[in-house]
């Protein structure tokens, strides 16, 4: 796949990533209304990030801050993907390499901040593996949907 390295490409890019997003958010909804906002992992980072980077009160729910931070990482993690797909040559289809990059983006940018940011180790989390589980269905399912909306760009 051949992309130019220009603004246009990178705007394209950022819609895509906000598109995956929503459908990833979709994806894990149903968890967070059975676990709470501990049930999805990166609400729960974004919560927290929210109310410092925004100083708000730790003791209310800021839905605006969780999402607001949770599409932006995801139109950056749509520009991320346009760049590795510029930079590596993928022999493989697109959407296997947007698979790779969703687990690439839990396994480097989620799982090692989760703990320093929230306080709760992922892998021993008190809600057991199903916080875990989500959260890395929910970033296949964004990285299955931004590689196949780029085949189709």
């Amino acid at each position: 796949m051949n992309i130019s390295p220009d603004a246009g490409t990178f705007f394209v890019a950022f819609l895509i990533g906000l598109f995956a997003t929503l459908i990833m958010t979709l994806v894990e909804i149903p968890v967070w209304r059975r676990f709470g906002l501990r049930g999805v992992l990166e609400w729960h980072e974004n919560q927290v990030l929210s109310t410092k980077l925004f100083r708000l009160d730790e003791s209310n729910l800021h839905v605006k801050g969780i999402f607001f931070l949770h599409f932006a990482n995801g139109g950056l993690g749509g520009v991320g993907f346009a760049l590795a797909l510029m930079v590596f040559s993928f022999a493989t289809n697109i959407i296997f390499a947007g698979i790779a990059y969703g687990v690439f983006l839990w396994l480097v940018t989620l799982v090692p901040i989760h703990k320093p940011i929230t306080g709760i180790t992922p892998w021993r989390h008190p809600d057991g593996a199903m916080p875990m589980i989500t959260s890395l269905i929910g970033h296949l399912v964004y990285g299955v949907i931004t590689g196949y909306v780029f085949t189709i760009t």
